[in-house]
């Protein structure tokens, strides 16, 4: 894509009004996160389902939790994850921003193509990223997991996310917030690279089919254009990291979820899941995934490129 057009699709980190962008931001992605959190709920309930459980798949899980709980039952653990939400937020997207630039710098004297520059720098930034808000979303996920699945297919109920807490330092002190830590960082931060790598080729290469790879001088897009491809590029990276990522997010979410009476560890639980279900199994609530990670992409990526607009510093 000429530089020219370019230059009117993407704001740069320096050029954004930092204040702004954290607490508009703010706003915006915990709206997102009430829209797209039952999906969450769904996708970790068939992930920590037995071979005895009635419940096999996504409508199933709603018509259970439906019945059982109401609509409160699809939130579950939602207090918890807006509290941490935030702040882990935060570091995300301040180091995603910064570390891409850098990332740019880095791949720009190996002359490759622009697809394959914008995939290298905004996996390197993706992944640089999911590593830095890993020590605030690990605690933060664990502690909802388990109000997630409570009561379902034999796991401990719980009193809200604080009991949770108290129950895991009483058990295992204040490393048992970081059980699965090691494959939490296998899972999110692969997850990451993959999704942002995917979204920054993706538009460098649908923009070149609209006609805008040329060097000659072109006309701005439209904003309804540019959210278009933006949209397109969320989707496409949302269905390449569910794709690639959700074996090792099951197991994840099946160690993290375990109380201290049946805990296993990382190799039993593929033992399990291939004499239950074979390797099928490592892609259950893959559905679930592939629809959140998709849904999420698309609508996280339009609010944040809308915030960065939205944050230009007046010059």
């Amino acid at each position: 894509m000429a530089a020219s057009s370019l230059g009117q699709t993407e704001i740069n980190w320096d050029k954004l009004d930092k204040s702004k962008f954290y607490v508009v931001g703010a706003g915006i992605f915990t709206g997102l996160t009430v829209g797209l959190y039952p999906v969450s709920v769904i996708k970790t309930r068939l992930q920590v389902a037995t071979r005895d459980s009635v419940e096999k798949s996504a409508s199933s899980v709603i018509r259970g939790i439906l019945k059982t709980d109401g609509v409160p039952g699809l939130y579950r653990g939602f207090g918890t994850v807006i509290t941490g939400a935030v702040p882990a937020r935060i570091i995300f997207l301040t180091a995603l921003e910064t570390t891409k630039v850098t990332a740019f710098k880095m791949v720009e004297p190996f002359n490759f193509s622009e697809p394959t520059q914008a995939a290298l720098a905004n996996g390197i930034a993706g992944m640089a990223a999911s590593l830095c808000s890993q020590a605030v979303f690990v605690p933060i996920d664990l502690i909802s997991q388990r109000l997630m699945v409570q009561g379902y297919s034999g796991h401990e109920k719980y009193n809200g996310g604080l009991d949770v807490a108290r129950k895991i330092i009483r058990t295992d002190g204040i490393r048992g917030f970081y059980r699965g830590f090691g494959l939490s960082v296998m899972t999110y931060s692969p997850s990451s690279a993959v999704w942002w790598a995917s979204y920054g080729s993706s538009q460098r290469i649908i923009w070149r089919l609209l006609g805008q790879g040329t060097d000659r001088e072109e006309a701005a897009p439209s904003k309804s254009t540019i959210m278009l491809v933006q949209a397109t590029g969320g989707i496409i990276a949302g269905a390449t990291a569910s794709c690639i990522t959700t074996p090792l997010d099951t197991i994840k979410t099946r160690l993290q979820v375990m109380g201290h009476e049946r805990r296993s560890s990382a190799r039993q639980i593929v033992t399990n899941l291939i004499r239950d279900d074979g390797w099928t199994g490592f892609y259950r609530g893959l559905g679930p995934r592939f629809v959140s990670m998709s849904a999420w992409g698309t609508t996280m990526i339009l609010a944040y490129e809308y915030l960065k607009r939205l944050c230009v510093k007046d010059e």
